[in-house]
């Protein structure tokens, strides 16, 4: 039997979207809280792991694999129900949104979500700024998602883990920002998903 392990922590958007394709896929593993408050990630024991040290860390059988997204790759390329599509273009698209979270959508919201929960003294100019920027993403997806039920192709698949990981931090993020239907009604699409309970049932922190 397969021995499979995951480092990091479930308030970690990153942690989170690992977390919800290892349930997607019906996965068996055990999670260590690490990285924040629990630590860990700054062991040399972890940093022979992931020398980052950062989370999440995927373990199988000796292999090791760290990012977030490389890790929803693997998982869709062993497992069926993500698969990834075999279409060469239909695979580039996937590719693009997936890149498209990691440099675009999160980071702008980066500093907004820092200055709201992990600062003493919130600067409010900070905050603004990153909310203007995530809404000009925000604004990109609803557009994308208007007449589409899944960012790519016509079934869930990991684009829309990794997007609704972050979807679901923007959407609960304690401030105001513009209705976007679409982007609400993927999202509770998503969220009503058993896998995904997990991922997206902590609280923003």
């Amino acid at each position: 039997m397969t021995q499979r392990r995951l480092w990091g922590r479930l308030t970690s958007v990153n942690v989170q979207k690992a977390v919800w394709g290892l349930d997607e896929a019906g996965l068996a593993y055990e999670q260590i809280a690490a990285g924040g408050a629990y630590g860990i990630v700054a062991d040399p024991a972890y940093r022979a792991l992931n020398p980052n040290g950062l989370v999440p860390t995927l373990e199988e059988d000796g292999f090791v694999l760290w990012e977030s997204n490389a890790i929803l790759r693997y998982l869709a390329a062993i497992n069926p129900g993500l698969a990834l599509p075999d279409d060469p273009r239909a695979r580039a698209h996937v590719e693009q949104w997936l890149d498209w979270q990691a440099t675009s959508f999160t980071p702008a919201m980066r500093d907004a979500f820092w200055q709201l929960y992990r600062s003493s003294a919130p600067d409010r100019s900070v905050i603004a700024a990153s909310v203007a920027k995530t809404e000009a993403m925000a604004a990109i997806l609803d557009a994308h998602l208007a007449e589409r039920d899944y960012v790519v192709g016509d079934r869930f698949g990991i684009t829309d883990i990794a997007l609704g990981c972050a979807a679901h931090r923007w959407l609960n993020l304690p401030t105001d920002r513009v209705e976007r239907p679409a982007l609400r009604r993927w999202y509770a699409r998503l969220a009503a998903r058993p896998a995904a309970a997990r991922a997206l049932g902590e609280p923003i922190a």
